[in-house]
């Protein structure tokens, strides 16, 4: 037994023998050690990860410096702040299972919207975030001023005008821990958010220039920048939860610098891990084997890789109490 581990650890490594149970451990172990070399790693998150409060444990993972970079979807982003200033008003639907058409027309009704078992509280979260962010976009515009997505949530956040809002501990908030690092991120497709889709309103009506928000192919640009500058000095390393654009954006940037780029030395990554139940016979990219990826240049022989097909909501905090010695 581990006695550097805490009782999750423990249990973890008195449990966790086989099948899916051994292959998290395997990614777990994997994950530690590829920091312990001085590896750096991504981290990507796909799905609802922040509806189903991953910023209990993700947060701690930044603050200890056991993520280098995020990858996530807008709506990631987003609903980690939601979360943060309207958590009160989020309601659980155990027997979602058993909603009718009705039912789900009087949650619409009701401003709910509905995320598997969670209703996230739009009239309440998006009211204590619109107006605030509305401002920093229109100073931005005023000023001529353009920014990344993030870097709008992150003066969101470290400007204060949340902090009245505030109805769990911000210590449980990835975003939040994230700005106080200035962590880099990266928020493929936001225009799919609802942020995106409200700031898309405002140029729609004339009230904001489309151009103060930097785009996605600026974002690809940054994250090579980011990539070339510390796989210079660190291998990298790639944890991906779920599939979609937050992990199929950036796993692109070595094929794109060695292929057309046509850059020499480009270091690949070399730890990959994918927590996904995609099924692959449907054609999924999302849920394509880490063998796979070696054929476009995303992944090559020497990477370790780990596959995990199961409940990220699950897995993913587990892999992490594993790396946080808990």
């Amino acid at each position: 037994m581990n006695n550097t581990k805490g009782p999750i650890g423990q249990f973890m490594e008195r449990h966790f023998l086989h099948f899916n149970a051994a292959s998290l451990m395997d990614a777990a172990k994997g994950y530690e050690a590829h920091l312990a070399n001085g590896g750096k790693m991504m981290i990507t998150l796909a799905g609802a990860m922040s509806t189903a409060e991953l910023g209990i444990s993700l947060a701690e993972m930044i603050r200890k410096d056991k993520v280098a970079i995020i990858s996530c979807t807008g709506a990631n982003i987003e609903e980690d702040i939601m979360n943060l200033v309207a958590h009160s008003h989020y309601k659980r639907i155990p027997h979602y299972r058993d909603l009718s058409p009705r039912d789900e027309g009087q949650l619409l009704q009701q401003h709910y919207n509905r995320v598997t078992d969670t209703c996230i509280p739009e009239e309440e979260a998006f009211r204590r975030i619109q107006k605030h962010l509305f401002e920093i976009w229109r100073k931005a515009d005023q000023s001529g001023e353009r920014y990344f997505p993030h870097e709008y949530m992150y003066a969101l956040i470290n400007n204060g005008v949340l902090l009245p809002y505030y109805e769990i501990n911000p210590d449980h908030s990835w975003v939040v821990a994230a700005a106080e690092k200035n962590l880099p991120i990266v928020v493929p497709g936001w225009e799919d958010s609802t942020m995106g889709n409200i700031f898309a309103s405002y140029v729609m009506k004339a009230e904001l220039d489309v151009q103060i928000v930097k785009n996605g192919i600026e974002y690809m640009i940054y994250l090579a920048d980011w990539f070339r500058e510390n796989s210079a000095e660190a291998e990298m390393g790639f944890f991906q939860i779920g599939g979609g654009i937050a992990g199929d954006f950036p796993i692109c940037v070595v094929p794109m610098l060695y292929q057309d780029m046509k850059m020499e030395y480009i270091h690949c990554w070399s730890y990959f891990c994918q927590i996904s139940d995609a099924v692959t016979s449907y054609g999924s990219y999302s849920g394509a084997s880490p063998n796979e990826k070696i054929t476009w240049g995303k992944l090559d022989l020497n990477t370790h890789k780990y596959t995990i097909e199961s409940d990220a909501t699950i897995v993913a905090p587990l892999v992490f109490a594993w790396v946080l010695q808990q």
